[in-house]
């Protein structure tokens, strides 16, 4: 187990923290305790997304924690000699954070997904975890690329409390969100995305060996191809042009 505090590292000028999932677990129930704010699980997509985006890098910055949830990541923070670099798999984190907050009695809060995930999130971690007290679930209308701040609900959130607000909004509107709503949320908010959907038992899980070699983007390109093909196919394009310019730039 790495020490729970992470090790600071970055990939093209964004922020990342070198952690395992015990010890991130650990980390956010500490802050949860006595320091609101957030937590980003960065992959593939939202690395290359802050390199162009300046608030999301900014958001990234400001975040308590970074996680790895990719192992292009991994592979390439190990490449440039963070060889302590591991995977923090997003639904293996909200279940061991769950897990931990049923034992240490803190109550979390879901914002995000729709209404059939947050009745098989809420029946599986319930299951899951027994013990844990979800403080409140909200589905939310469709909201803007970059939600604004919403008074009420961090009422809801502030009156329930929560002290970990899991948040399933898709990056990069959930991290905008958390963004926005720090300062005003008496809790630390943790951006898990897919997560919600994937321990509701609404979408698929790679198998364990497509997740260790890297090719679980492959296996979401291939279950929905026609929303995913940009991202994917551009995005991952994108993160290999990145990766052999910093190689360039490291040998010259």
């Amino acid at each position: 187990m790495l020490p729970i505090h992470p090790i600071e590292a970055s990939l093209f000028g964004v922020r990342l923290c070198v952690t395992e999932v015990l010890s991130a677990s650990r980390f956010i129930l500490e802050h949860a305790r006595t320091k609101p704010g957030m937590v980003c699980v960065a992959n593939v997509d939202m690395v290359t997304r802050a390199v162009s985006d300046p608030k999301l890098r900014a958001t990234m910055r400001n975040a308590h924690l970074v996680v790895t949830d990719g192992m292009p990541l991994v592979w390439a923070l190990q490449a440039h000699g963070v060889g302590a670099a591991q995977r923090v798999y997003g639904p293996e984190l909200m279940r061991q954070l769950c897990a931990d907050a049923a034992r240490e009695r803190l109550p979390v809060y879901l914002y995000g997904g729709t209404l059939a995930e947050l009745a098989g999130l809420q029946r599986a971690l319930l299951d899951a975890c027994p013990g844990l007290v979800v403080a409140g679930a909200e589905s939310p209308p469709m909201l803007p690329a970059d939600p604004p701040h919403d008074a009420a609900l961090v009422n809801r959130i502030n009156a329930s409390g929560a002290r970990i607000v899991f948040v399933g909004l898709g990056c990069p509107k959930q991290e905008y969100w958390m963004a926005n709503h720090a300062q005003s949320v008496h809790a630390v908010s943790v951006g898990v995305g897919l997560a919600f959907a994937q321990i509701a038992g609404l979408k698929r899980q790679a198998p364990a060996w497509m997740r260790r070699s890297g090719l679980e983007w492959l296996f979401r390109l291939l279950q929905e191809p026609r929303r995913l093909w940009r991202r994917y196919l551009v995005g991952n394009s994108k993160f290999v042009w990145l990766l052999l310019r910093e190689s360039v730039r490291r040998t010259t």
